[in-house]
Protein backbone atom coordinates (compact mmCIF):
# COMPACT_ATOMS: atom_id res chain seq x y z
CA UNK A 1 0.00 0.00 0.00
CA UNK A 2 1.24 3.51 -0.54
CA UNK A 3 1.89 6.17 1.74
CA UNK A 4 -0.22 8.65 -0.04
CA UNK A 5 -3.01 6.29 0.47
CA UNK A 6 -2.53 6.08 4.43
CA UNK A 7 -2.24 9.98 4.60
CA UNK A 8 -5.99 10.24 2.71
CA UNK A 9 -7.13 7.53 4.89
CA UNK A 10 -6.02 9.01 8.40
CA UNK A 11 -5.98 12.77 7.31
CA UNK A 12 -9.08 14.48 7.61
CA UNK A 13 -7.75 17.66 7.00
CA UNK A 14 -6.72 16.62 3.65
CA UNK A 15 -9.55 14.12 2.83
CA UNK A 16 -11.71 16.83 4.58
CA UNK A 17 -15.13 16.96 2.35
CA UNK A 18 -15.29 13.39 0.39
CA UNK A 19 -19.13 12.02 -0.78
CA UNK A 20 -20.12 8.47 -0.43
CA UNK A 21 -22.54 7.79 -3.46
CA UNK A 22 -24.58 4.87 -3.22
CA UNK A 23 -23.23 3.86 -6.59
CA UNK A 24 -23.25 -0.16 -7.53
CA UNK A 25 -20.70 1.09 -10.48
CA UNK A 26 -18.11 2.10 -8.20
CA UNK A 27 -15.98 -1.01 -9.00
CA UNK A 28 -15.78 0.33 -12.46
CA UNK A 29 -13.83 3.38 -11.84
CA UNK A 30 -10.67 1.34 -10.80
CA UNK A 31 -7.92 -1.04 -12.51
CA UNK A 32 -8.36 -4.38 -10.91
CA UNK A 33 -4.72 -4.20 -9.19
CA UNK A 34 -6.11 -0.89 -7.65
CA UNK A 35 -8.93 -2.40 -6.37
CA UNK A 36 -6.44 -4.97 -4.88
CA UNK A 37 -4.19 -2.09 -3.28
CA UNK A 38 -7.78 -0.66 -1.45
CA UNK A 39 -8.69 -4.10 -0.19
CA UNK A 40 -5.26 -4.36 1.55
CA UNK A 41 -5.45 -0.76 2.97
CA UNK A 42 -8.86 -1.59 3.95
CA UNK A 43 -7.70 -4.73 5.94
CA UNK A 44 -5.08 -2.46 7.78
CA UNK A 45 -7.71 -0.33 9.20
CA UNK A 46 -10.34 -2.97 9.57
CA UNK A 47 -8.52 -3.94 12.62
CA UNK A 48 -11.36 -6.52 13.65
CA UNK A 49 -11.81 -7.78 10.20
CA UNK A 50 -15.81 -7.51 10.30
CA UNK A 51 -16.20 -5.61 7.40
CA UNK A 52 -16.73 -2.45 8.56
CA UNK A 53 -14.59 0.45 9.61
CA UNK A 54 -15.20 1.90 13.04
CA UNK A 55 -14.19 4.58 15.67
CA UNK A 56 -11.91 1.40 17.60
CA UNK A 57 -10.52 0.47 14.34
CA UNK A 58 -9.36 3.89 13.35
CA UNK A 59 -7.93 4.28 17.25
CA UNK A 60 -5.63 1.22 16.44
CA UNK A 61 -4.71 2.13 13.10
CA UNK A 62 -3.32 5.37 14.08
CA UNK A 63 -1.83 3.55 17.38
CA UNK A 64 0.15 1.61 15.06
CA UNK A 65 1.32 4.37 12.96
CA UNK A 66 2.68 6.25 16.41
CA UNK A 67 -0.57 8.46 17.18
CA UNK A 68 -1.57 7.94 20.13
CA UNK A 69 -3.82 10.61 21.29
CA UNK A 70 -6.64 11.03 18.22
CA UNK A 71 -9.88 13.23 19.21
CA UNK A 72 -12.63 11.19 19.33
CA UNK A 73 -14.66 14.18 17.58
CA UNK A 74 -11.73 13.76 14.72
CA UNK A 75 -12.84 10.33 14.46
CA UNK A 76 -16.25 10.57 14.32
CA UNK A 77 -16.02 13.63 11.49
CA UNK A 78 -13.94 10.73 9.58
CA UNK A 79 -16.29 8.41 9.98
CA UNK A 80 -19.34 10.67 9.90
CA UNK A 81 -18.52 11.41 5.94
CA UNK A 82 -19.51 7.38 5.34
CA UNK A 83 -23.32 8.82 6.08
CA UNK A 84 -23.43 4.95 6.88
CA UNK A 85 -21.37 2.15 7.82
CA UNK A 86 -18.11 2.34 6.54
CA UNK A 87 -17.62 -0.98 4.31
CA UNK A 88 -15.48 -1.71 1.63
CA UNK A 89 -18.07 -0.77 -1.25
CA UNK A 90 -18.20 2.81 0.52
CA UNK A 91 -14.58 2.50 1.13
CA UNK A 92 -13.81 2.13 -2.60
CA UNK A 93 -16.51 5.24 -3.70
CA UNK A 94 -14.34 7.28 -0.89
CA UNK A 95 -11.48 7.14 -3.16
CA UNK A 96 -13.36 6.99 -6.54
CA UNK A 97 -14.59 10.38 -5.97
CA UNK A 98 -11.58 11.99 -4.27
CA UNK A 99 -9.51 10.62 -7.07
CA UNK A 100 -11.77 11.88 -9.96
CA UNK A 101 -12.15 15.04 -8.19
CA UNK A 102 -15.56 15.03 -8.36
CA UNK A 103 -17.10 17.76 -5.46
CA UNK A 104 -20.11 16.40 -3.24
CA UNK A 105 -23.18 16.90 -5.02
CA UNK A 106 -24.52 19.86 -2.02
CA UNK A 107 -21.35 21.58 -2.98
CA UNK A 108 -22.09 21.54 -6.61
CA UNK A 109 -25.76 23.09 -5.35
CA UNK A 110 -24.32 25.32 -3.63
CA UNK A 111 -23.04 26.75 -6.64
CA UNK A 112 -25.60 27.27 -8.33
CA UNK A 113 -27.89 28.84 -5.47
CA UNK A 114 -26.77 32.53 -6.62
CA UNK A 115 -27.97 31.99 -10.05
CA UNK A 116 -31.52 30.61 -8.62
CA UNK A 117 -32.81 33.40 -6.08
CA UNK A 118 -35.89 31.97 -5.89
CA UNK A 119 -34.66 28.12 -5.17
CA UNK A 120 -36.67 26.66 -8.37
CA UNK A 121 -33.98 24.74 -9.41
CA UNK A 122 -33.19 25.96 -12.41
CA UNK A 123 -31.19 28.76 -13.75
CA UNK A 124 -31.31 30.44 -17.13
CA UNK A 125 -29.47 28.83 -20.20
CA UNK A 126 -28.74 32.55 -22.02
CA UNK A 127 -27.16 33.80 -18.82
CA UNK A 128 -25.55 30.86 -17.76
CA UNK A 129 -23.93 30.31 -21.52
CA UNK A 130 -22.57 33.86 -21.36
CA UNK A 131 -21.08 33.59 -17.71
CA UNK A 132 -19.30 30.00 -19.03
CA UNK A 133 -18.12 31.18 -22.62
CA UNK A 134 -16.37 34.53 -20.77
CA UNK A 135 -15.79 33.47 -17.27
CA UNK A 136 -12.45 31.67 -15.74
CA UNK A 137 -12.15 28.17 -18.01
CA UNK A 138 -14.20 30.08 -20.98
CA UNK A 139 -15.94 27.02 -22.17
CA UNK A 140 -17.55 26.57 -25.91
CA UNK A 141 -20.92 26.46 -26.30
CA UNK A 142 -20.71 23.00 -26.85
CA UNK A 143 -19.46 22.34 -23.68
CA UNK A 144 -21.44 24.60 -21.95
CA UNK A 145 -24.52 22.23 -22.50
CA UNK A 146 -23.10 18.87 -23.56
CA UNK A 147 -24.68 17.43 -20.35
CA UNK A 148 -27.03 19.86 -19.39
CA UNK A 149 -30.60 19.11 -18.64
CA UNK A 150 -32.70 21.96 -20.60
CA UNK A 151 -36.67 22.22 -19.84
CA UNK A 152 -38.59 23.45 -22.93
CA UNK A 153 -38.85 27.50 -21.35
CA UNK A 154 -34.94 27.10 -22.21
CA UNK A 155 -33.96 26.84 -18.30
CA UNK A 156 -31.01 24.54 -17.09
CA UNK A 157 -32.47 21.95 -14.48
CA UNK A 158 -29.37 22.10 -12.46
CA UNK A 159 -30.47 20.17 -9.63
CA UNK A 160 -30.91 17.02 -12.54
CA UNK A 161 -27.41 18.43 -13.80
CA UNK A 162 -25.68 17.96 -10.33
CA UNK A 163 -27.03 14.67 -9.90
CA UNK A 164 -25.30 13.34 -13.54
CA UNK A 165 -21.91 15.23 -12.71
CA UNK A 166 -22.01 12.94 -9.60
CA UNK A 167 -23.89 9.80 -10.14
CA UNK A 168 -23.24 9.66 -13.91
CA UNK A 169 -25.80 9.73 -16.83
CA UNK A 170 -28.10 7.16 -16.87
CA UNK A 171 -28.02 7.30 -20.89
CA UNK A 172 -24.46 6.72 -20.46
CA UNK A 173 -25.10 3.58 -18.35
CA UNK A 174 -27.49 1.79 -20.45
Amino acid sequence: MSEATFVCLLSPSLCSYLYFPSSSNVFSMFEQSQIQEFKEAFGCIDQDRDGVIKKQDLKETYAQLGKLNVKDEELDEMLNEGKGPINFTVFLALFGEKLNGTDPEDTILAAFKPFDPNGTGFVNKDEFRRLLMNQADKFTAEEAFALAPIDPTGNIDYKSLCYIITHGDEKEES
